[in-house]
């Protein structure tokens, strides 16, 4: 199926999803190490209300949606499973950066919690479970370039097992440094995955024929291409090797003597 979407705006968009991580990133870790700090705690608590870098933090997160939303616009037509989890994911980050949680972001079991700081836990997790959900659609179920899939399995080999472990450890531990320790190390192989597939897109693709891409010409069908033309009719084709009447070389010099020995009337 041809893809709809002009190439020079999947490569726009590859371009916009790179930027956009980037300054998510930066935004994002700088409130994080002003706030609950790089190594413990929940990444969300940076964003709650009255924190000092709240807002960075919420603009951070908001820059990284757009990422996600931008990256589902750059791939392939042949990847639309990946972009729709992509667009889910992105859904799930405007959530929650709009809905922010109480102070250390209380969630159960081992806390009382709010309805805020259950919408906003949810909508995160659903955001980077989107996220793990499109890298492995792009390195083992869909088809796409061997740069792509390489990329997306090597990262989800380590996110998919790390985001078990974030579920396991939210049940079973609850806040503290493996949690936040591991909730950060999936945030940095998303981000990771998310910047060099965003950098990969942005590349000319030199595996589709010239032929083959929009405005190419496309050469007429002639008797030369069909299977059942003579060799006289074939270019570069020699007079020792036509094809005659009979279908062999024999009866085509057959043919030249007798052509050659009629008198005109």
């Amino acid at each position: 199926m041809p893809d709809p979407v002009p190439g020079r705006v999947r490569t726009a968009a590859g371009w916009a999803a790179a930027g956009c991580v980037l300054v998510g990133t930066v935004a994002v870790t700088v409130a994080v190490a002003a706030g609950p700090g790089l190594s413990s705690g929940y990444v969300s608590e940076a964003g709650v209300t009255g924190s000092a870098f709240a807002s960075t933090y919420r603009m951070g997160v908001f820059v990284l949606a757009a990422a996600l939303l931008s990256l589902a616009a750059a791939l392939p037509a042949a990847l639309r499973i990946a972009a729709g989890l992509l667009v889910a994911g992105t859904a799930g980050a405007v959530l929650s950066g709009s809905v922010t949680c109480s102070a250390g972001c209380p969630l159960p079991p081992f806390e009382a919690t709010t309805p805020a700081n259950l919408v906003h836990a949810g909508a995160s997790i659903a955001a980077a479970g989107a996220t793990v959900l499109a890298m492995l659609v792009v390195g083992f179920l869909r088809p796409a370039t061997a740069a792509l899939r390489r990329v997306a399995r090597g990262a989800s080999v380590v996110a998919l097992p790390v985001a078990v472990l974030v579920a396991l450890g939210l049940l079973t531990v609850g806040r503290g440094a493996l949690v936040g320790g591991l909730e950060r190390l999936l945030l940095a192989v998303c981000l990771g995955w998310g910047l060099v597939t965003a950098l990969l897109l942005t590349r000319p693709r030199p595996d589709v024929p010239a032929a083959l891409r929009p405005g190419a010409d496309q050469p007429d069908a002639s008797a030369a291409d069909r299977p059942d033309a003579s060799a006289a009719v074939q270019p570069g084709a020699s007079a020792g090797v036509r094809i005659g009447a009979d279908g062999d070389q024999e009866s085509a010099e057959r043919d030249e003597r007798v052509a050659g020995s009629r008198t005109p009337v």
